[in-house]
C-alpha cells in the first residue's frame, strides 16, 4: 500500500485534531453525519483518516457535523 503524502497526512491530522478537540468519537461523527443524510460506518472514517485519503466536500461534511466554522492551516 503505498505511504501517504505529506498533505494527506497533514489533512487527516487536521480532520483528527479537530473531532478530539470537539470530543466527537467516529461513532458520534457517524451518527451527526447520519442526521443530515450521509451514511458512513465507524471503521470507513477511521479507514479513510488512517489511509488520509477523502475529499474535500467529505471533509466540509464532517467539519459542518462537529460544528467547526473555520479552520486554520
Amino acid at each position: 500500500m503505498p505511504e501517504k503524502t505529506d498533505i494527506e497526512a497533514r489533512v487527516a491530522g487536521i480532520l483528527k485534531a479537530e473531532l478530539k478537540r470537539a470530543g466527537v468519537t467516529y461513532t458520534e461523527l457517524c451518527e451527526r453525519l447520519s442526521a443530515v443524510g450521509i451514511d458512513e460506518k465507524p471503521a470507513n472514517i477511521g479507514n479513510k483518516l488512517s489511509r488520509g485519503k477523502f475529499s474535500a466536500a467529505f471533509l466540509v461534511q464532517c467539519m459542518d457535523a462537529i460544528g467547526v466554522s473555520n479552520l486554520r492551516l
